[in-house]
This record gives C-alpha cells, structure tokens and sequence, in this order.
C-alpha cells in the first residue's frame, strides 16, 4: 500500500468514532438535495460515510475518487438535521477534506487562489478592487441593483444580470474612503456590535451591507466595524484547505478580539453558519486555544433578522397595513434554517414592513442548489435541484422573492432568468 494512503487512512481512524456513528438507516437520503437529483448512494451522507470509512479500513486505494464524491455535496446540513442519531456530518466531511487535501495537494490554482489571496485579506482586497475596476471599464455600464437582480428575457449566456460582476467599489472601501472612525462609531442606545461583512455583501451586493449598518442603528450604542477583515473560511473548508481556513480564523479572531462587543452581526446566512458551527470545531484540528477563541466569538454571532428581533425588537413593533401590500414570498437559506434553526425572524422583519405582505411559497426550505462553489463546479446538478424554486416562487404570485443568502440570491437569479420577467431578488435587510 502506497505511503500516502496509509497516512490518509491514519488520518481518518480518528474519526473512526464518528463514521462509526450511522446506523446506514437511510434517513439522509430523503434529505440530501443532490442525492434526490442524482440517484446515486454515493452522493448521499450514507454513501459518503461509508467511503470514508472502507478508505479508512484500507479496503481501496482511491483518495481522489473519495475527494470527488465528498465535493458533490452542498454543505447544507440537511443530512445532519435528519439523522435520527444525529451523526454531525458537516464536521465529519469537511475534516474529511482536509485529511484528504493534506496528502494529495491542492491544485495550483487552488494554491494560488486561497494561499495567497484569499487568505490575506488586505492582498485579496486590493486584488479584488483592480479587478473590479477593470471588468468595469469592459463590461456594458452597471445598472442600478435592482435592475441587476431583475431577470431579463433573451439568450441565458448574453443576459448581463445572469453574470455576478462585483461592485465598481467595495463597502469596506467605501468606508475606507468615507473615513469612517475605526473601530467604533456611536449610532444610538444598547448593546456593543460589531458587524462581519462578509465577501458577498462587501464586494457584490454592496446594498446589503449599506443596509445592514444602517438598521444596526436600531438596537446599537457602538458599531465595531474592522476595515481589514475578509472572508469566514468557507471556500477553504470547501476546497479541505485547513491553512488557508485557520489562518483566516485566527486573523479575524484576533481582529475582532481587540475589540469589546456584545453580538457579532451579519448578513450572510453561510458566514454565520461557519463561524457558528465550523470555526470552533474545526479549529480543534489546529489549536484548542484558537479553537476556544473561536468558540466565543461564535457564540456572540447572530444573524441580522436575529439581532433586529430579538435585541432591536423591530419584529414586534405592531405596523399600519398599507391599502395595496407588494407581495413578498421567502426563500429559507439551508445555512439558516437547516443548520442553525433560524426561520422566524426573517419572516417577521417582512410582515414588520407595512409595504409588504409575505406569501409562503411550497417548499420553502427547499435547497436552491447553490452551496457556493458547488453551484460553479456542478452547474448542472446545481440547477436541477433549484429548479422545482422556479415554478414554487411563480406559484405565489410574489413580486419579489426574499432570501438571507447573498448566494441564495445569485442562485435564484439564475434561475429566475429561465422564467419571464418580473420577479425581483431582494435580501430581507433590502425590504
């Protein structure tokens, strides 16, 4: 048996207990939204742990074949929600991928992308922003937001909106440029926050972190806003890169930690999910200290439909109905829902709005097939299982269909551009 295979299989006895775990009762079929497209048992947790397990017994020779698997898959958490003996396979398969990446490397490209960019914020920051710049001056002139994230009829591949080009300027630039105090700005009564941005709210959807700073206001005394923060580690947990994602961990642990604050806010439904769920348990594979840093910083995070509720108290402030509410349907992010429980709130800051009237939509926690950089790696499979979204959102008669998901927002936009025009793409802070 080659070397490597036997440091992988090493490796992955020490989840032995884990992988041990499922019972190969079959519960995680009905709920994986890759499985239910495909067919495919290797698709499945169930199949998937049962790879692991037979590489982990030395019973094959085949890491990139079991990488490959591990790679189609969402990182929704719907298996683990469904799991009768609640077997944590989220954890389980992004360890996996680090065991896995750790002997067989990343490819150069990978390497170049995560090491060296998105693993130093300032660098990917200023890269970002020339790129930006750049695509800028080549592509047809921006319209406004919600032209973009309003699907136009012609040719899917010409339709500009169907493309995500990031802002001509980023949020954190604009702050930058604005000079705003840093670290902390007073902006009203309550509690200490400070507000992780995210890539996609900074560098895409700029409005939804202009929104998201505007409504802390609600139910802050200070806002904690660290100008060279970057991304939550998700795409490096993805591509099993454990250095880039504990360094990236570690520069925002320590960012954030000069810092005293109350609640760490955001507007990205994946960001609150890994620093929730992923920071503190798979930092353990790195250093208990950081992982125990990390843990209090995660248990400080909320969502911002949670902040506004719960600590603004928005969604309990009674509101007049307006003579013609604009309909508005919901679209639960897996990250919110499924992982973390969280439904309610996003609802309630809707029907806090006088100019809306929420309509539920079939299925709502339905995956719309994103799950990041799955939706770019399985284009196909990622929008055969967003595909029942469409005919759900339609269904509703909704003018606009609202999300917590930066990248629950791109998926439905590309889905919606097969459907006729109308419906708009919004983020509950938007509305």
């Amino acid at each position: 048996m080659r070397p490597e295979i036997e440091r992988i299989a090493a490796s992955l006895h020490e989840l032995e207990d884990r992988l041990s775990a499922c019972t190969r009762c079959g519960a995680c079929l009905s709920a994986c939204p890759v499985y239910l497209a495909t067919g495919r048992e290797a698709d499945a947790a169930r199949g998937k742990l049962a790879l692991l397990e037979a590489l982990a017994d030395r019973m094959f020779e085949a890491p990139a074949g079991v990488m490959a698997r591990l790679e189609r898959c969402l990182m929704c958490g719907a298996c683990a929600r469904r799991c009768p003996v609640g077997v944590n396979t989220p954890e389980i398969f992004a360890r996996a991928r680090f065991i896995l990446k750790e002997t067989m490397g990343l490819s150069a490209l990978q390497r170049i992308g995560l090491r060296r960019v998105l693993a130093m914020p300032q660098r990917c920051n200023r890269l970002l922003a020339v790129m930006a710049g750049a695509m800028n001056r080549v592509l047809p002139p921006q319209r406004k937001e919600e032209d973009l994230l309003r699907p136009k009829p012609g040719p899917l591949p010409l339709r500009p909106n169907h493309w995500v080009a990031p802002a001509a300027e980023s949020f954190l630039d604009t702050m930058r440029r604005r000079g705003m105090p840093e670290p902390t700005r007073r902006i009203g009564t309550g509690p200490r926050v400070a507000f992780f941005v995210g890539c996609l709210p900074d560098k895409v959807f700029t409005n939804i972190a202009h929104r998201t700073l505007g409504a802390l206001g609600q139910g802050a005394s200070h806002l904690i806003l660290p100008l060279d923060q970057g991304c939550c580690g998700m795409p490096a947990v993805s591509a099993g890169d454990l250095s880039t994602f504990s360094r990236l961990v570690r520069h925002h642990v320590n960012l954030f930690g000069r810092h005293s604050y109350d609640y760490l806010v955001t507007a990205c439904a994946t960001c609150t999910a890994t620093i929730r769920t992923l920071w503190p348990t798979l930092c353990r594979q790195v250093s208990q200290t950081l992982a125990a840093e990390a843990d209090r910083m995660a248990e400080k995070t909320l969502d911002v439909s949670q902040f506004l509720c719960h600590v603004a108290g928005i969604g309990q402030r009674p509101l007049p109905t307006a003579t013609a509410p604009i309909p508005v349907t919901y679209h639960d992010p897996c990250h919110l829902k499924k992982s973390l429980g969280i439904f309610t709130e996003p609802r309630a800051l809707i029907q806090a709005n006088p100019r809306y009237r929420l309509v539920e939509m079939q299925d709502s926690d339905g995956c719309c097939g994103m799950g990041g950089s799955f939706g770019f790696h399985h284009a196909g499979i990622s929008m055969q299982i967003g595909s029942p979204k469409r005919a759900h959102i339609a269904a509703t008669g909704a003018a606009i269909v609202a999300t917590t998901c930066p990248a629950c927002m791109i998926q439905l936009r590309r889905l919606l551009a097969h459907a006729p025009p109308g419906v708009q793409v919004r983020h509950v802070i938007e509305l």
